[in-house]
């Protein structure tokens, strides 16, 4: 079986959810850069350099020379950034969300069901 950085590709696709926040990613991003979205820098960098890195065509270890390890050199990559990106995007979307309730002067507040 031949892998390539397109099959490589779809499976990241294939990640539950990823394709949805692909708008939600650049939103983050943006804000960050914005500075109205506190984050550290290294939670979105690493990602985005490991993304970075399965999509560009240089490699540690090509395809071409050594074709198994050289496709698990990418499938590491994608196995430590995906991940890392989607939950940071999920604490950003909770954030977001926080901020939307509070700006719109909804109070929430606890509360318990008595029977």
């Amino acid at each position: 079986m031949k892998y390539s950085k397109l099959s490589l590709a779809k499976e990241a696709i294939n990640h539950k959810g990823f394709i949805r926040k692909i708008p939600d990613i650049f939103r983050m991003i943006r804000m960050w850069r914005k500075g109205e979205y506190p984050m550290r820098s290294i939670d979105i960098i690493l990602p985005l350099l490991g993304v970075l890195y399965i999509i560009s065509p240089i490699d540690l270890v090509p395809e071409v020379a050594v074709p198994v390890i050289g496709v698990l050199d990418d499938l590491a990559v994608l196995s430590l950034t995906i991940p890392k990106l989607i939950k940071e995007v999920d604490k950003f979307l909770l954030w977001e969300a926080d901020r939307k309730y509070n700006n719109s002067g909804t109070k929430i507040i606890d509360a318990e069901i008595i029977k």
